[in-house]
């Protein structure tokens, strides 16, 4: 049976490095949310679907691709800005908001990559990996003659 395997990111060596000592809590009070949203993979006969929660995104913030080496490359990026119009106050403070994820993940060879699809619903991005079905992959599979 084939499964979806995450593909480790590029986050460098500091993140990876105090992961392990301060359970990613040297993050806490910076300026850009590097949150890891829930991703769930379910598989039926037919389909891989991977769900990821992405409260507060719509299908704008996210990009969906296969790249180079095969993979699905899931993207979301989210940039707002919390204006104020009052001209008499100035600011002491003032709020951005940027968050950014990338994931990776290594698709089994029964996926059929010219049917994938993707919709966001509810806060939830859902993407359908169609898998190939007996007559297709029968198809796909040829005799070479040896002379």
């Amino acid at each position: 049976m084939a499964t979806l395997v995450r593909r480790n990111q590029d986050h460098g060596w500091l993140p990876l490095f105090f992961n392990d000592f301060f359970k990613d809590d040297w993050r806490v009070g910076t300026s850009v949310n590097n949150a890891v949203p829930a991703i769930n993979v379910k598989e039926t006969d037919k389909a891989f679907c991977v769900e990821v929660a992405a409260a507060g995104m719509t299908k704008d913030d996210f990009n969906v691709n296969i790249d180079e080496d095969n993979d699905l490359v899931i993207t979301v990026e989210k940039k707002t800005e919390n204006k104020d119009e009052n001209k008499e106050t100035r600011y002491l403070r003032r709020e951005f908001s940027y968050s950014k994820f990338k994931q990776t993940m290594v698709l089994p060879e029964n996926v059929n990559k010219d049917k994938i699809d993707a919709k966001v619903e509810n806060g939830v991005l859902y993407i359908n990996l169609p898998k190939f079905s007996e007559n297709e992959i029968q198809k796909k599979q040829r005799s070479i003659a040896v002379s």
